[in-house]
Protein backbone atom coordinates (compact mmCIF):
# COMPACT_ATOMS: atom_id res chain seq x y z
CA UNK A 1 0.00 0.00 0.00
CA UNK A 2 1.16 3.66 -0.70
CA UNK A 3 0.75 6.25 1.70
CA UNK A 4 0.83 9.61 1.22
CA UNK A 5 0.77 11.70 5.12
CA UNK A 6 0.02 14.96 4.10
CA UNK A 7 0.21 17.43 7.45
CA UNK A 8 0.09 21.59 7.50
CA UNK A 9 4.00 22.37 7.10
CA UNK A 10 4.11 20.44 3.91
CA UNK A 11 1.27 22.63 2.57
CA UNK A 12 1.61 24.29 -0.75
CA UNK A 13 -0.71 27.25 -0.28
CA UNK A 14 -2.76 28.50 -3.13
CA UNK A 15 -3.92 32.50 -4.11
CA UNK A 16 -7.79 32.46 -3.02
CA UNK A 17 -9.51 34.23 -5.87
CA UNK A 18 -13.73 33.95 -6.35
CA UNK A 19 -13.27 33.73 -10.09
CA UNK A 20 -13.60 30.50 -11.81
CA UNK A 21 -10.26 29.12 -12.68
CA UNK A 22 -8.81 29.51 -15.97
CA UNK A 23 -7.81 25.71 -15.93
CA UNK A 24 -11.79 25.29 -16.11
CA UNK A 25 -12.24 27.73 -19.10
CA UNK A 26 -12.03 27.18 -22.87
CA UNK A 27 -11.41 29.47 -25.93
CA UNK A 28 -13.14 28.31 -28.10
CA UNK A 29 -16.90 29.60 -27.03
CA UNK A 30 -18.22 27.29 -30.00
CA UNK A 31 -17.32 24.22 -28.29
CA UNK A 32 -19.72 22.39 -25.72
CA UNK A 33 -19.04 21.22 -22.90
CA UNK A 34 -19.30 17.36 -23.79
CA UNK A 35 -16.69 18.31 -26.57
CA UNK A 36 -13.85 19.82 -24.23
CA UNK A 37 -11.79 16.88 -23.09
CA UNK A 38 -12.77 15.73 -19.47
CA UNK A 39 -8.79 16.73 -18.50
CA UNK A 40 -9.77 19.99 -19.21
CA UNK A 41 -12.71 20.17 -17.57
CA UNK A 42 -11.38 19.23 -14.12
CA UNK A 43 -10.77 21.97 -11.68
CA UNK A 44 -7.53 21.88 -10.15
CA UNK A 45 -5.58 19.69 -7.88
CA UNK A 46 -5.09 22.33 -5.54
CA UNK A 47 -4.82 23.59 -2.01
CA UNK A 48 -6.07 26.59 -0.65
CA UNK A 49 -4.96 28.10 3.08
CA UNK A 50 -7.89 27.21 5.02
CA UNK A 51 -6.35 23.54 4.40
CA UNK A 52 -3.67 24.23 6.80
CA UNK A 53 -6.11 23.69 9.60
CA UNK A 54 -6.65 20.21 9.00
CA UNK A 55 -4.28 17.06 9.36
CA UNK A 56 -5.21 14.22 7.25
CA UNK A 57 -3.77 11.03 5.15
CA UNK A 58 -4.22 9.46 1.94
CA UNK A 59 -4.16 5.88 1.71
CA UNK A 60 -3.68 4.96 -1.78
CA UNK A 61 -4.60 1.03 -2.93
CA UNK A 62 -4.10 1.46 -6.35
CA UNK A 63 -1.41 4.73 -7.03
CA UNK A 64 -2.12 4.08 -10.54
CA UNK A 65 -5.76 4.13 -10.93
CA UNK A 66 -7.57 6.91 -13.77
CA UNK A 67 -8.80 9.81 -12.94
CA UNK A 68 -12.82 10.47 -12.86
CA UNK A 69 -13.42 9.04 -16.50
CA UNK A 70 -15.96 12.03 -17.05
CA UNK A 71 -17.83 14.30 -15.47
CA UNK A 72 -21.67 13.04 -16.50
CA UNK A 73 -24.28 13.04 -14.26
CA UNK A 74 -25.10 9.87 -14.14
CA UNK A 75 -28.71 9.69 -12.39
CA UNK A 76 -30.02 12.30 -14.67
CA UNK A 77 -29.34 9.99 -17.00
CA UNK A 78 -31.99 7.32 -15.35
CA UNK A 79 -35.48 7.57 -14.95
CA UNK A 80 -36.11 7.63 -11.35
CA UNK A 81 -34.93 8.45 -8.27
CA UNK A 82 -31.55 6.40 -7.60
CA UNK A 83 -30.17 8.87 -4.52
CA UNK A 84 -30.65 11.47 -1.82
CA UNK A 85 -31.65 14.49 -3.37
CA UNK A 86 -31.82 12.58 -6.81
CA UNK A 87 -28.13 13.49 -8.45
CA UNK A 88 -24.46 15.05 -8.06
CA UNK A 89 -25.55 18.15 -7.09
CA UNK A 90 -28.13 17.14 -4.67
CA UNK A 91 -30.56 19.63 -5.68
CA UNK A 92 -34.17 17.36 -6.08
CA UNK A 93 -34.29 17.78 -9.62
CA UNK A 94 -37.27 15.29 -9.06
CA UNK A 95 -39.42 16.58 -11.95
CA UNK A 96 -42.80 17.06 -9.95
CA UNK A 97 -45.80 18.66 -11.21
CA UNK A 98 -49.19 19.71 -10.26
CA UNK A 99 -51.96 21.58 -12.22
CA UNK A 100 -52.87 25.20 -10.75
CA UNK A 101 -53.38 25.62 -7.06
CA UNK A 102 -52.75 22.28 -4.93
CA UNK A 103 -55.96 22.21 -2.58
CA UNK A 104 -55.73 18.79 -1.54
CA UNK A 105 -53.12 15.83 -0.53
CA UNK A 106 -54.64 12.36 -0.58
CA UNK A 107 -53.28 8.95 0.92
CA UNK A 108 -53.00 6.13 -2.20
CA UNK A 109 -51.71 3.49 0.05
CA UNK A 110 -49.72 2.48 2.84
CA UNK A 111 -47.07 0.11 3.09
CA UNK A 112 -46.56 -1.55 6.67
CA UNK A 113 -42.84 -2.40 7.07
CA UNK A 114 -42.08 -4.67 10.34
CA UNK A 115 -41.62 -3.62 13.98
CA UNK A 116 -38.21 -4.37 15.51
CA UNK A 117 -38.31 -4.11 19.70
CA UNK A 118 -34.51 -5.09 20.07
CA UNK A 119 -33.20 -3.08 22.92
CA UNK A 120 -29.88 -1.62 22.16
CA UNK A 121 -27.62 0.77 23.95
CA UNK A 122 -29.40 3.72 21.51
CA UNK A 123 -32.80 2.86 22.49
CA UNK A 124 -35.37 0.73 20.39
CA UNK A 125 -35.89 2.10 17.00
CA UNK A 126 -39.03 0.00 15.34
CA UNK A 127 -39.75 0.28 11.91
CA UNK A 128 -41.05 2.51 9.04
CA UNK A 129 -38.27 4.74 8.12
CA UNK A 130 -35.88 7.72 9.73
CA UNK A 131 -33.40 10.65 9.12
CA UNK A 132 -32.46 10.80 6.23
CA UNK A 133 -34.59 7.65 5.40
CA UNK A 134 -35.54 8.61 1.79
CA UNK A 135 -37.22 6.20 -0.88
CA UNK A 136 -35.62 5.28 -4.47
CA UNK A 137 -37.90 4.80 -7.47
CA UNK A 138 -37.09 2.26 -10.39
CA UNK A 139 -38.53 2.73 -13.65
CA UNK A 140 -37.12 -0.77 -15.28
CA UNK A 141 -37.07 -1.18 -18.92
CA UNK A 142 -38.30 -4.80 -20.43
CA UNK A 143 -34.99 -5.80 -20.86
CA UNK A 144 -34.02 -5.01 -17.30
CA UNK A 145 -37.80 -6.79 -16.02
CA UNK A 146 -36.71 -10.22 -18.04
CA UNK A 147 -33.40 -9.90 -16.70
CA UNK A 148 -34.76 -9.98 -12.95
CA UNK A 149 -37.21 -12.84 -13.69
CA UNK A 150 -34.42 -14.77 -15.12
CA UNK A 151 -31.92 -14.48 -11.91
CA UNK A 152 -33.80 -12.91 -8.83
CA UNK A 153 -35.32 -15.14 -6.49
CA UNK A 154 -37.49 -12.67 -4.49
CA UNK A 155 -39.64 -11.21 -6.92
CA UNK A 156 -43.44 -11.41 -5.93
CA UNK A 157 -46.44 -11.78 -8.02
CA UNK A 158 -46.49 -7.83 -7.52
CA UNK A 159 -43.10 -7.26 -9.25
CA UNK A 160 -43.62 -3.99 -11.51
CA UNK A 161 -41.49 -1.80 -13.82
CA UNK A 162 -41.72 0.60 -11.29
CA UNK A 163 -40.56 -0.01 -7.70
CA UNK A 164 -40.01 2.05 -4.74
CA UNK A 165 -36.72 0.68 -2.25
CA UNK A 166 -36.60 2.08 1.12
CA UNK A 167 -34.00 1.23 3.97
CA UNK A 168 -36.02 0.57 7.36
CA UNK A 169 -35.09 1.24 11.00
CA UNK A 170 -35.93 -2.28 11.40
CA UNK A 171 -33.89 -3.61 9.50
CA UNK A 172 -34.69 -4.56 6.44
CA UNK A 173 -34.59 -3.29 3.14
CA UNK A 174 -38.13 -3.31 1.66
CA UNK A 175 -39.33 -3.07 -2.40
CA UNK A 176 -42.95 -2.00 -2.66
CA UNK A 177 -44.83 -1.51 -6.41
CA UNK A 178 -45.16 2.05 -6.90
CA UNK A 179 -48.80 1.83 -8.38
CA UNK A 180 -50.17 -0.63 -6.04
CA UNK A 181 -48.70 -0.47 -2.13
CA UNK A 182 -47.76 -4.26 -2.14
CA UNK A 183 -44.73 -6.07 -1.81
CA UNK A 184 -42.65 -6.43 -5.13
CA UNK A 185 -40.04 -8.75 -3.84
CA UNK A 186 -39.41 -10.04 -0.52
CA UNK A 187 -37.70 -8.04 2.18
CA UNK A 188 -33.76 -8.11 2.33
CA UNK A 189 -32.24 -8.25 5.67
CA UNK A 190 -29.90 -5.54 5.92
CA UNK A 191 -28.60 -7.03 9.66
CA UNK A 192 -28.35 -3.37 11.40
CA UNK A 193 -30.96 -0.67 11.71
CA UNK A 194 -30.91 2.02 9.06
CA UNK A 195 -31.56 4.71 9.53
CA UNK A 196 -29.94 6.44 6.09
CA UNK A 197 -30.99 6.92 2.63
CA UNK A 198 -29.94 3.59 0.09
CA UNK A 199 -28.56 3.99 -3.63
CA UNK A 200 -29.12 2.30 -6.72
CA UNK A 201 -26.07 2.33 -8.99
CA UNK A 202 -27.13 4.44 -11.96
CA UNK A 203 -25.37 1.09 -14.08
CA UNK A 204 -24.93 -1.96 -12.41
CA UNK A 205 -27.65 -3.73 -10.33
CA UNK A 206 -25.95 -3.04 -7.20
CA UNK A 207 -27.57 -1.49 -3.89
CA UNK A 208 -25.54 0.37 -1.67
CA UNK A 209 -27.04 0.17 2.40
CA UNK A 210 -24.94 2.07 4.71
CA UNK A 211 -25.73 0.84 8.39
CA UNK A 212 -26.70 3.18 11.34
CA UNK A 213 -26.93 1.48 14.63
CA UNK A 214 -25.98 -2.23 15.36
CA UNK A 215 -28.47 -4.14 16.98
CA UNK A 216 -26.20 -7.05 18.12
CA UNK A 217 -22.70 -7.81 18.61
CA UNK A 218 -20.94 -8.23 15.11
CA UNK A 219 -20.05 -7.00 11.90
CA UNK A 220 -21.51 -2.99 11.21
CA UNK A 221 -20.37 -0.78 8.02
CA UNK A 222 -21.36 -0.62 4.60
CA UNK A 223 -22.58 -3.16 1.99
CA UNK A 224 -23.61 -3.83 -1.52
CA UNK A 225 -26.87 -5.89 -2.35
CA UNK A 226 -26.39 -7.80 -5.93
CA UNK A 227 -30.08 -7.42 -7.16
CA UNK A 228 -30.15 -10.33 -9.81
CA UNK A 229 -29.46 -12.27 -6.92
CA UNK A 230 -30.82 -10.95 -4.02
CA UNK A 231 -28.73 -11.19 -1.66
CA UNK A 232 -25.69 -9.41 -0.18
CA UNK A 233 -22.38 -9.79 -1.70
CA UNK A 234 -20.09 -7.36 -0.44
CA UNK A 235 -19.19 -5.80 3.22
CA UNK A 236 -16.78 -3.41 5.05
CA UNK A 237 -16.29 -2.75 8.21
CA UNK A 238 -15.27 -2.19 10.70
CA UNK A 239 -11.90 -0.24 9.73
CA UNK A 240 -9.40 -0.82 11.59
CA UNK A 241 -7.20 1.57 10.24
CA UNK A 242 -9.89 4.46 11.00
CA UNK A 243 -9.41 7.85 13.33
CA UNK A 244 -12.64 7.38 14.86
CA UNK A 245 -14.16 4.15 16.24
CA UNK A 246 -17.84 4.74 15.33
CA UNK A 247 -18.21 2.60 12.03
CA UNK A 248 -22.44 3.94 11.18
CA UNK A 249 -22.22 4.67 7.12
CA UNK A 250 -25.84 7.05 7.26
CA UNK A 251 -23.65 9.36 4.38
CA UNK A 252 -25.50 8.36 1.01
CA UNK A 253 -23.22 6.45 -1.12
CA UNK A 254 -23.10 8.44 -5.04
CA UNK A 255 -21.12 7.25 -8.56
CA UNK A 256 -18.95 10.26 -9.70
CA UNK A 257 -17.21 9.55 -13.11
CA UNK A 258 -17.27 5.89 -12.75
CA UNK A 259 -16.19 5.20 -9.12
CA UNK A 260 -18.07 5.16 -5.85
CA UNK A 261 -17.33 7.45 -3.48
CA UNK A 262 -18.97 6.89 0.26
CA UNK A 263 -18.67 9.14 3.07
CA UNK A 264 -18.11 7.45 7.07
CA UNK A 265 -18.83 8.28 10.56
CA UNK A 266 -15.23 6.98 11.36
CA UNK A 267 -13.80 9.91 9.60
CA UNK A 268 -13.36 8.62 6.59
CA UNK A 269 -13.93 9.50 2.73
CA UNK A 270 -13.93 6.36 0.81
CA UNK A 271 -13.47 5.93 -3.00
CA UNK A 272 -14.35 2.26 -4.69
CA UNK A 273 -14.28 0.82 -8.21
CA UNK A 274 -17.12 -1.03 -8.86
CA UNK A 275 -18.45 -4.26 -10.20
CA UNK A 276 -21.42 -6.46 -9.84
CA UNK A 277 -22.21 -7.31 -6.50
CA UNK A 278 -18.69 -5.81 -5.12
CA UNK A 279 -16.75 -2.63 -4.71
CA UNK A 280 -12.66 -2.59 -4.96
CA UNK A 281 -11.14 0.09 -2.45
CA UNK A 282 -8.88 2.71 -4.80
CA UNK A 283 -8.12 4.65 -2.31
CA UNK A 284 -9.51 6.49 1.16
CA UNK A 285 -8.81 9.85 3.02
CA UNK A 286 -9.05 10.23 6.53
CA UNK A 287 -8.72 13.39 8.73
CA UNK A 288 -8.40 15.18 11.70
CA UNK A 289 -9.83 18.59 12.70
CA UNK A 290 -8.34 20.41 15.98
CA UNK A 291 -6.74 17.05 17.00
CA UNK A 292 -10.31 15.32 16.41
CA UNK A 293 -11.29 12.64 13.68
CA UNK A 294 -14.70 13.84 13.39
CA UNK A 295 -17.88 11.47 12.23
CA UNK A 296 -19.38 12.38 8.57
CA UNK A 297 -23.52 12.33 8.04
CA UNK A 298 -24.04 14.83 5.59
CA UNK A 299 -23.91 12.69 1.45
CA UNK A 300 -21.26 14.40 -0.70
CA UNK A 301 -22.39 16.96 -3.07
CA UNK A 302 -20.59 16.99 -6.26
CA UNK A 303 -19.64 19.94 -8.53
CA UNK A 304 -17.30 18.33 -11.44
CA UNK A 305 -14.35 16.81 -10.27
CA UNK A 306 -14.57 18.89 -6.52
CA UNK A 307 -16.66 16.48 -4.01
CA UNK A 308 -18.14 18.69 -0.90
CA UNK A 309 -19.16 17.56 2.40
CA UNK A 310 -19.45 18.19 6.33
CA UNK A 311 -19.33 17.11 9.91
CA UNK A 312 -20.13 16.79 13.43
CA UNK A 313 -17.63 19.01 14.45
CA UNK A 314 -18.72 21.94 11.92
CA UNK A 315 -15.76 21.30 9.23
CA UNK A 316 -17.09 21.92 5.92
CA UNK A 317 -14.49 20.18 3.41
CA UNK A 318 -13.55 20.35 -0.07
CA UNK A 319 -11.96 17.55 -2.03
CA UNK A 320 -10.36 16.55 -4.96
CA UNK A 321 -12.13 13.47 -6.15
CA UNK A 322 -9.36 12.90 -8.46
CA UNK A 323 -6.53 12.79 -5.98
CA UNK A 324 -8.81 12.76 -2.69
CA UNK A 325 -6.83 15.89 -1.50
CA UNK A 326 -8.65 18.02 0.24
CA UNK A 327 -9.09 21.11 -2.10
CA UNK A 328 -10.31 23.69 1.07
CA UNK A 329 -11.89 23.46 4.72
CA UNK A 330 -14.72 25.93 6.25
CA UNK A 331 -15.17 26.63 10.20
CA UNK A 332 -19.21 26.58 10.19
CA UNK A 333 -19.06 26.21 13.92
CA UNK A 334 -21.38 23.18 14.87
CA UNK A 335 -22.64 20.11 14.13
CA UNK A 336 -23.69 19.66 10.39
CA UNK A 337 -25.69 16.48 9.30
CA UNK A 338 -27.50 17.80 6.88
CA UNK A 339 -26.54 17.46 2.88
CA UNK A 340 -25.80 20.60 1.22
CA UNK A 341 -26.75 21.53 -2.12
CA UNK A 342 -24.56 23.12 -5.07
CA UNK A 343 -26.12 25.24 -7.50
CA UNK A 344 -23.89 27.42 -10.19
CA UNK A 345 -24.45 31.05 -10.62
CA UNK A 346 -22.49 32.96 -13.50
CA UNK A 347 -20.39 30.00 -13.85
CA UNK A 348 -19.44 29.76 -9.92
CA UNK A 349 -20.44 27.01 -7.98
CA UNK A 350 -22.45 27.69 -4.61
CA UNK A 351 -23.30 25.74 -1.25
CA UNK A 352 -25.79 26.58 0.95
CA UNK A 353 -25.48 24.50 4.09
CA UNK A 354 -26.65 25.46 7.67
CA UNK A 355 -25.03 23.92 10.88
CA UNK A 356 -27.01 22.43 14.34
CA UNK A 357 -26.94 23.91 17.57
CA UNK A 358 -24.83 20.67 19.52
CA UNK A 359 -21.45 22.08 20.74
CA UNK A 360 -22.37 25.08 21.97
CA UNK A 361 -24.99 24.06 24.78
CA UNK A 362 -28.55 24.48 25.19
CA UNK A 363 -29.24 27.66 23.35
CA UNK A 364 -26.93 29.28 20.31
CA UNK A 365 -27.06 29.92 16.62
CA UNK A 366 -27.74 27.93 13.28
CA UNK A 367 -25.33 29.22 10.78
CA UNK A 368 -26.98 29.08 7.17
CA UNK A 369 -24.27 29.83 4.79
CA UNK A 370 -23.71 30.71 1.29
CA UNK A 371 -20.15 29.57 -0.15
CA UNK A 372 -18.03 29.58 -3.15
CA UNK A 373 -17.37 26.25 -4.34
CA UNK A 374 -14.43 26.95 -6.14
CA UNK A 375 -12.16 28.16 -2.40
CA UNK A 376 -14.98 27.97 0.20
CA UNK A 377 -15.04 32.17 1.08
CA UNK A 378 -17.66 32.97 2.34
CA UNK A 379 -20.61 34.83 0.23
CA UNK A 380 -22.94 35.51 3.10
CA UNK A 381 -23.70 34.52 6.42
CA UNK A 382 -27.19 34.52 8.38
CA UNK A 383 -27.50 33.81 11.48
CA UNK A 384 -30.47 31.94 13.19
CA UNK A 385 -30.89 31.61 17.25
CA UNK A 386 -31.93 28.04 18.07
CA UNK A 387 -32.19 25.48 20.90
CA UNK A 388 -30.86 22.25 22.04
CA UNK A 389 -33.70 20.23 24.12
CA UNK A 390 -33.78 17.71 26.55
CA UNK A 391 -36.23 15.16 26.63
CA UNK A 392 -36.82 12.03 28.59
CA UNK A 393 -33.89 9.61 27.15
CA UNK A 394 -33.42 11.49 24.14
CA UNK A 395 -31.57 14.87 22.94
CA UNK A 396 -32.92 17.04 20.16
CA UNK A 397 -30.45 19.46 18.70
CA UNK A 398 -31.53 22.70 17.36
CA UNK A 399 -30.89 24.39 13.99
CA UNK A 400 -30.65 22.52 10.57
CA UNK A 401 -30.56 18.74 9.96
CA UNK A 402 -32.97 18.69 6.54
CA UNK A 403 -31.04 19.50 3.19
CA UNK A 404 -31.80 23.04 1.80
CA UNK A 405 -33.94 23.05 -1.54
CA UNK A 406 -32.96 25.80 -4.04
CA UNK A 407 -35.88 27.16 -5.69
CA UNK A 408 -36.43 27.18 -9.50
CA UNK A 409 -39.06 28.80 -11.75
CA UNK A 410 -40.97 31.65 -9.92
CA UNK A 411 -38.48 31.55 -7.24
CA UNK A 412 -34.86 31.00 -8.85
CA UNK A 413 -33.83 33.50 -6.58
CA UNK A 414 -34.78 31.80 -3.11
CA UNK A 415 -33.84 28.93 -1.19
CA UNK A 416 -35.86 27.39 1.70
CA UNK A 417 -34.78 24.79 4.39
CA UNK A 418 -36.67 23.48 7.55
CA UNK A 419 -34.98 24.70 10.85
CA UNK A 420 -35.56 23.16 14.66
CA UNK A 421 -35.96 26.20 16.81
CA UNK A 422 -37.06 24.09 19.75
CA UNK A 423 -38.42 27.14 21.24
CA UNK A 424 -36.14 30.15 20.53
CA UNK A 425 -38.22 32.96 19.77
CA UNK A 426 -41.13 30.43 20.69
CA UNK A 427 -41.05 28.70 17.84
CA UNK A 428 -40.52 25.45 17.96
CA UNK A 429 -40.14 24.48 14.01
CA UNK A 430 -40.47 26.45 10.80
CA UNK A 431 -39.54 26.75 6.81
CA UNK A 432 -37.34 29.55 6.23
CA UNK A 433 -37.28 31.40 2.61
CA UNK A 434 -33.66 32.74 2.28
CA UNK A 435 -32.59 35.20 -1.09
CA UNK A 436 -30.02 34.03 -2.54
CA UNK A 437 -28.44 36.78 -3.36
CA UNK A 438 -28.16 38.69 -0.01
CA UNK A 439 -29.32 35.53 2.18
CA UNK A 440 -31.79 38.48 3.70
CA UNK A 441 -34.89 36.35 5.17
CA UNK A 442 -38.38 36.58 2.98
CA UNK A 443 -40.58 34.66 5.41
CA UNK A 444 -40.72 32.33 7.91
CA UNK A 445 -43.76 29.10 8.24
CA UNK A 446 -44.12 28.14 11.33
CA UNK A 447 -44.64 24.54 12.25
CA UNK A 448 -45.95 22.95 15.22
CA UNK A 449 -42.86 20.94 15.66
CA UNK A 450 -39.35 20.22 14.75
CA UNK A 451 -38.63 19.42 10.82
CA UNK A 452 -35.84 16.84 10.25
CA UNK A 453 -37.80 15.86 6.92
CA UNK A 454 -36.30 18.09 3.46
CA UNK A 455 -38.32 19.78 1.24
CA UNK A 456 -39.37 18.76 -2.21
CA UNK A 457 -40.55 20.84 -4.91
CA UNK A 458 -43.34 20.81 -7.15
CA UNK A 459 -44.31 22.74 -10.05
CA UNK A 460 -47.33 24.15 -12.19
CA UNK A 461 -47.72 24.69 -15.25
CA UNK A 462 -46.97 28.46 -14.90
CA UNK A 463 -43.86 27.34 -13.07
CA UNK A 464 -44.97 28.46 -10.05
CA UNK A 465 -42.89 26.39 -6.91
CA UNK A 466 -45.15 24.61 -4.40
CA UNK A 467 -43.32 23.04 -1.83
CA UNK A 468 -44.30 19.64 0.09
CA UNK A 469 -42.75 19.36 3.75
CA UNK A 470 -43.58 17.18 6.48
CA UNK A 471 -42.73 17.43 9.96
CA UNK A 472 -42.28 15.41 13.33
CA UNK A 473 -46.07 16.19 14.52
CA UNK A 474 -47.13 14.61 11.38
CA UNK A 475 -48.63 17.50 9.23
CA UNK A 476 -47.88 17.66 5.39
CA UNK A 477 -47.88 20.85 3.83
CA UNK A 478 -48.30 22.35 0.27
CA UNK A 479 -46.52 26.12 0.96
CA UNK A 480 -46.86 28.55 -2.53
CA UNK A 481 -42.70 28.95 -2.49
CA UNK A 482 -43.36 32.81 -3.45
CA UNK A 483 -45.35 33.92 -0.34
CA UNK A 484 -45.15 31.06 2.14
CA UNK A 485 -48.71 30.66 1.96
CA UNK A 486 -50.31 27.28 3.08
CA UNK A 487 -52.46 26.76 0.23
CA UNK A 488 -53.50 23.01 1.96
CA UNK A 489 -52.88 20.94 5.19
CA UNK A 490 -52.84 16.88 6.16
CA UNK A 491 -52.45 16.04 9.35
CA UNK A 492 -51.40 12.10 9.11
CA UNK A 493 -49.93 11.34 12.27
CA UNK A 494 -46.53 10.41 12.20
CA UNK A 495 -43.31 11.89 12.75
CA UNK A 496 -41.78 12.36 9.27
CA UNK A 497 -38.06 12.34 9.58
CA UNK A 498 -37.44 10.71 6.75
CA UNK A 499 -37.25 12.91 3.19
CA UNK A 500 -40.07 12.77 0.43
CA UNK A 501 -39.65 12.08 -3.34
CA UNK A 502 -42.21 13.39 -6.13
CA UNK A 503 -43.27 11.53 -8.79
CA UNK A 504 -45.60 13.34 -11.42
CA UNK A 505 -48.31 14.47 -8.57
CA UNK A 506 -47.01 12.13 -6.21
CA UNK A 507 -44.90 11.87 -2.98
CA UNK A 508 -43.54 8.88 -1.30
CA UNK A 509 -42.03 9.13 2.22
CA UNK A 510 -41.83 6.58 4.96
CA UNK A 511 -42.51 8.00 8.99
CA UNK A 512 -41.38 6.83 12.52
CA UNK A 513 -43.25 3.86 13.40
CA UNK A 514 -44.08 1.25 10.63
CA UNK A 515 -45.26 3.15 7.60
CA UNK A 516 -43.90 4.36 3.65
CA UNK A 517 -46.53 6.15 2.52
CA UNK A 518 -48.13 7.36 -1.09
CA UNK A 519 -49.38 10.62 -1.06
CA UNK A 520 -51.27 12.67 -4.34
CA UNK A 521 -50.90 16.27 -4.35
CA UNK A 522 -54.67 17.43 -6.36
Amino acid sequence: MKQVIVVASLLLLAGCTGKKTPAAETNDSTETEEEIPVEQRFLPDTAYASVGKIQYVIEDEDSTAAPLKDLDDRYEKREGVYVFRKNLRRDASFSGHVKGTPHEVEIVWEFETAYDTTHTRFGTWGGGSGWTGQPLYAKWTPEQMEQFRKSSPGLTADFSNEEIMVGSLCGKGYFINYQTGKASREPLDLGNVVKGTMSLDPELMNLYVGQGVPRQPGPFGCQVFDLLKHERTFFFGPDSKAWRGWNAFDSNAIVVGGYLFWCGENGSVYKYERTQGSLRRVSVMRYRAGGMAPGIESSLCVYRNYGYFSDNRGNVMCINLNTMRPVWHYDNHDDSDGTMVCREEGDVPYLYTACEVDKQGESGISHFIKLNGLDGSLVWEQKIPCRRINLPGKTLDGGMYASPLIGGGDCRDMIFANLCRNGADKSAGELVAFNTKDGKIVYRVPYGQFAWSSPIPFYNEKQELFIFAGDASGIIRIIRGRTGEVVCKKVVGANFESSPIAIGNTAVVGCRGNKIYKFVIK
